[in-house]
């Protein structure tokens, strides 16, 4: 974060300076978690639905921060606002309009955006200085203290961007107006929220919307929601895809018994090709879009394929590999699930099965609660389960009563007429929760396995996975 004292930021936010000196510097970033604080920082006091950051000021400060932006005086040194979260957004602005050398790179789409992000962070990375988003922080909040982590000496502010309804982009766009916008998809995340896949698409769309002549839409051409947004954008546009046309093509996609893909990326006639540390078919597509977003920026395509194959990470619970010392591989992917990255992950659990096998092991997929998907729900998680058999994953374990029908959907599967018996696995199996899948993994994995935890946030699988990996811990953290 660029230096700033209290006065200037008062003038900033339209605050005022209370409990402290007018010229104090803030010289580190804002924080909102009292308990992480950043020295030097601004700690920004936000009402909660289970806390108020008020009551931790004083806490914050003693621990290091400069100052705090508060809705109120908390008794050490403050700008007081009205509105804590919207004067957070106006000083990111602000910060952002004295840094002319920044260029904005925004990403969106239903799935994928944090890996892509990631994937692109590590390309931006090695071309010049880049801030980028941490995790998920995508919103309102997590977006302006991305932005006011930035300084003179950043090149690429890279940010992604989420949306729960009409109008969130537009208004993250307001606060950081983007150079390049890259679109991933519209798929079924959020459809309970938004209603339809055409609502979506009109609510992604508003990152393109906010491009000036001079910027750049990546777009991808496989989707036919997203490249219709072609038309909604002012600046030039860049596609990436499987298809002839795509700007940036994606070839020749295979996994290896990893998981692991290779393929080739084509652009202007050069084919380079890219064999990528990260486990999952999408994880290709994600880095075509990423190398499309690098050859918006100036990056040619080769730098960008060199730093993809280095990528031995994401963000935490994103397609997360390790293996345990007597070979149970367990793929922790339980940060997030809709229909389209639950189909990925299995596909790419399903490629590891000969590796498995070889080694005297099975594939197992632990799947919970795809949450958001409104009226198709019970639709969506049914072929969830028909498709993990039809890949054949040889056990399905269901994750609690919202989850049932993956349950369903696999025993409909494997008993379907004329079903392949090679690939109908075992019998499905449902359990209660989170400590049944416990229980039940405690008493059938053994040395080999390949096992899959897979669901939404809130269904807290993570906890399955991270029993399984405790269980039979390698000491060194080495994934496979």
């Amino acid at each position: 974060m660029i230096p700033l004292t209290l006065a200037e930021i008062a003038a900033a936010v339209d605050g005022a300076v209370h409990d402290g000196p007018a010229e104090l510097t803030v010289t580190g970033p804002a924080f909102l978690d009292s308990r992480v604080v950043e020295p030097g920082g601004l700690f920004v006091a936000f009402i909660g639905e289970r806390a108020d950051g008020h009551d931790h000021a004083a806490a914050a400060v003693a621990s290091g921060a400069a100052a705090v932006l508060a809705g109120r005086p908390v008794g050490v040194p403050a700008v007081v606002v009205p509105d804590p979260g919207e004067a957070l957004a106006r000083l990111a602005r602000h910060l952002l309009d004295r840094l002319p050398d920044v260029r904005v790179v925004a990403v969106t789409g239903s799935q994928g955006k944090t890996s892509t992000k990631d994937l692109l962070a590590a390309v931006l990375a090695d071309s010049a200085a880049t801030v980028a988003t941490r995790g998920s922080f995508n919103n309102e909040l997590g977006l302006p203290l991305t932005v006011l982590r930035a300084d003179e000496t950043t090149r690429f502010l890279l940010l992604e961007m989420g949306a729960r309804g009409a109008g969130h982009l537009r208004a993250l766009c307001q606060v950081a107006p983007p150079d390049v916008s890259l679109v991933l998809n519209v798929g079924k995340a959020h459809l309970g929220e938004f209603g339809s896949q055409a609502a979506i698409a009109e609510a992604k769309g508003e990152i393109v919307e906010a491009l000036g002549a001079e910027g750049v839409a990546v777009l991808n051409a496989d989707d036919p929601l997203v490249s219709a947004m072609a038309r909604r954008t002012s600046g030039r546009v860049v596609s990436f895809g499987t298809g002839e046309a795509a700007d940036v093509r994606l070839a020749e996609v295979e996994l290896d018994d990893r998981g692991r893909p290779r393929c080739l990326l084509v652009a202007d006639g050069r084919s380079v090709p890219l064999a990528m540390r990260l486990v999952g078919e999408h994880q290709a597509v994600n880095a075509a879009a990423a190398a499309a977003t690098a050859l918006a920026v100036g990056i040619p395509l080769a730098d960008a394929c060199r730093s993809l194959a280095q990528v031995e990470s994401l963000s935490r619970w994103r397609m997360e590999v390790r293996t345990r010392p007597d070979g149970v591989t367990v793929v922790n992917d339980a940060y997030n699930a809709n229909p389209d990255s639950t189909a990925a992950a299995l596909r790419a659990l399903a490629a590891m099965a000969r590796r498995a096998n070889a080694a005297g092991g099975r594939t197992i997929a632990v799947v919970g609660e795809m949450r958001e998907l409104g009226e198709s729900s019970d639709a969506e998680h049914a072929e969830v389960g028909r498709l993990a058999v039809h890949l054949g994953i040889q056990h399905v374990v269901a994750v609690g009563e919202a989850a049932r029908a993956v349950h369903l959907g696999a025993r409909a599967e494997r008993g379907r007429p004329g079903a392949d018996p090679d690939h109908q696995g075992e019998e499905p199996v449902f359990v209660a929760d989170s400590d049944a899948a416990i229980a039940w993994l405690a008493a059938h994995v053994r040395p080999g396995d390949a096992v899959l935890v897979k669901a939404s946030r809130g269904a807290s699988l993570d906890v399955v996975a991270d029993a399984l990996l405790s269980s039979s811990t390698d000491e060194s953290g080495a994934t496979s």
